[in-house]
């Protein structure tokens, strides 16, 4: 059992997650926003449980839905929000948008919107930790879709053979784009999709943030010590579409009505509950704080200068080092 302290820095990191993808939502709707979005609403446990085992120097390595694991692993709010709205401020200078955040003194080395397009890097950097003789752990977030991705399994075999140091997060939410997992696969099985490279894996509640940080815990100690890498499939659900900020829509497609069942398994209202049963009785104070944070950080983002067209092309070849 998790102490009530560490309880309640987890409730903060979640409802941050919460409030911060609302009111992107807010903008999207009112076009404030205008690059795509994808939201973590309804997530939140996963990047919450599995980041708070994570030390500063442990990487994560997000997808198109990484608002959520940047904020977990300790990425700037200003950041964040400079970059959803393209600004100078943001994480990435306003060039990449929601779905290309960066923070290295964090760990968070990049997301990337292509599907799976993180795995590799990921065992990438895990092997990288090995060679120099680190004790860092790789962790790569994906969706339930990423594990049909053929190069996915390629780094698992990778890893395995040569016992990285990597943790493998499928937040399986049901569904890749519009698609529902039994659209697409035979058997729901995501957890055993290791088990022929000999990585172990497990399955837990995604919406329990108990349950997260006790299975990444186990799976991060593992890889830091030398035991290789294990899978995770956190089953979950995403309240809005697989973008922008619709409930019942997923890219055109109307919904099938499963987030009725979902809502009374709100990850965030389950861990609200239990401190409550703790005694825990200033949750609302410390979501005023948040929710003030999280203005200033609009506020600032709103008053950023916006990127200089001419420079566009900065970072795209590498430039000539100057002298003899």
């Amino acid at each position: 059992m998790i102490d009530t302290r560490r309880l309640i820095g987890l409730w903060e990191t979640m409802t941050l997650i919460r409030r911060v993808e609302e009111r992107i939502a807010q903008m999207v709707e009112t076009g404030e926003v205008g690059c795509p979005c994808h939201l973590y609403i309804g997530q939140e446990a996963i990047a919450a449980g599995v980041c708070a085992v994570l030390e500063r120097e442990d990487t994560v390595w997000g997808g198109h839905r990484s608002h959520g694991h940047y904020l977990a692993k300790g990425g700037s709010l200003t950041g964040l929000f400079g970059e959803v709205l393209l600004r100078t401020t943001g994480c990435a200078e306003g060039r990449g948008g929601s779905m290309h955040l960066a923070a290295p003194e964090v760990g968070i080395l990049g997301t990337v919107p292509i599907v799976a397009g993180t795995v590799p890097l990921a065992a990438g950097a895990a092997f990288a930790y090995k060679m120099r003789g680190e004790k860092t752990v790789a962790v790569a977030f994906f969706g339930d879709g990423t594990l049909e991705e053929g190069h996915v399994h390629e780094s698992m075999n990778l890893a395995a053979l040569y016992r990285l140091p990597l943790v493998l997060v499928c937040e399986n939410n049901l569904y890749a784009s519009h698609l529902h997992w039994t659209e697409r696969r035979v058997a729901d099985n995501l957890y055993r999709a290791g088990e022929f490279h000999s990585i172990p894996g497990e399955r837990v509640d995604g919406n329990d943030v108990e349950a997260v940080e006790e299975a990444a815990r186990g799976a991060v100690e593992r890889a830091r010590r030398g035991g290789g890498p294990a899978l995770i499939e956190c089953r979950t659900f995403r309240w809005r579409g697989h973008v922008g900020a619709s409930f019942d829509l997923d890219v055109g497609v109307e919904r099938r009505g499963e987030l009725s069942e979902w809502l009374p398994r709100d990850p965030l209202g389950r861990l609200r509950e239990r401190l409550i049963e703790r005694g825990v009785m200033d949750l609302a104070s410390r979501e005023q704080e948040i929710g003030i944070r999280i203005n200033g950080a609009v506020a600032a983002a709103r008053s950023a200068a916006r990127p200089d067209a001419s420079r566009v092309n900065q970072y795209v070849w590498r430039e000539a080092a100057c002298g003899g």
